[in-house]
């Protein structure tokens, strides 16, 4: 894993201008051990407000079940994801 936090580099990565200050931009590559496949897996985040938006999904969605089930029970964000 190698972080990048050159601003030049990033913008040569595909980063936009805006986002400088809040992105995340991760390529994962997977290699066989003698080199003859490789698989990659890459995501790309502009900008914050997505995990601003997932955060108050996220708080919605634990003060529902708060109302209407016992407590005690642990959530992950696919839970707040599949239930919309």
């Amino acid at each position: 894993i190698e972080m990048i936090r050159d601003d030049k580099e990033a913008v040569a990565f595909g980063v936009p201008e805006d986002a400088m200050k809040g992105h995340a931009f991760h390529t994962y590559t997977l290699t066989s051990m003698d080199g003859t496949v490789q698989f990659q897996l890459q995501h790309n985040v502009a900008g914050r407000s997505i995990y601003a938006e997932g955060t108050a999904d996220a708080v919605k969605f634990l003060a529902k079940k708060v109302q209407s089930e016992s407590q005690g029970k642990v959530y992950t964000m696919i839970n707040v994801l599949e239930e919309g």
